[in-house]
């Protein structure tokens, strides 16, 4: 598709794009570090990394839990993080027998210790599910950073660190989300490399 108007699509989408990316490098980058930090100091007094989302904010679950487990651009040692998204069995036995919006709580409760930090993509920041697991991890001494868009929503005072991207589009948060995660995770890489 190289026609004008498709042309045009694609150019205004990356300009939308880049212009939110600047934005965020500007507004959000000292909450960006204060992130790794976080992340850092969790690994270094023995605890793990949760994350959780729904629909695409679940794939980025996914995948930045991947990027500690196995690897991001360095070799380091394996550190200990996992999504709360990938059980079927589990997601369906608990939205099933308990609920939907009890789906992560349960395994905040089951898997959270004092020490670890959850971690929860929203876009609307208005999920019962999310704001149930943050609630859940405050409860057990668990800390809580949310990446979040559109004002940030309900979720945002139910967290210690809130990351506000300043968008109302699900599509440019979840690409600014997955952005900010990666960050993370070259700080933490570098950070644990010795090489920061």
């Amino acid at each position: 598709m190289t026609d004008e108007l498709s042309m045009k699509v694609i150019q205004d989408h990356l300009s939308e794009l880049s212009d939110l990316a600047a934005r965020v490098s500007g507004e959000l980058g000292q909450s960006v570090g204060h992130v790794a930090d976080r992340v850092l100091a969790t690994f270094a007094n023995g605890g793990k990394i949760m994350f959780c989302g729904n629909g695409g904010s679940a794939a980025d679950a996914q995948h930045l839990a991947t990027e500690y487990v196995v690897r991001f651009s360095r070799e380091r040692r394996a550190l200990p993080a996992l999504a709360l998204t990938t059980d079927t069995s589990l997601i369906t036995a608990g939205a099933n027998d308990y609920g939907y919006e009890t789906i992560f709580s349960r395994q905040v409760e089951a898997l959270g210790r004092a020490g670890d930090l959850l971690i929860l993509h929203s876009t609307s920041g208005e999920s019962p599910n999310l704001m149930l697991a943050a609630e859940t991890a405050s409860r057990l001494g668990v800390g809580t950073v949310a990446l979040l868009a559109k004002g940030g929503g309900r979720l945002h005072s139910l967290v210690d660190l809130a990351l506000v991207v300043p968008t109302d589009s699900t599509a440019r948060a979840q690409e600014l989300h997955l952005a900010i995660g990666h960050i993370v995770c070259d700080l933490v890489d570098r950070d644990i490399a010795g090489d920061r």
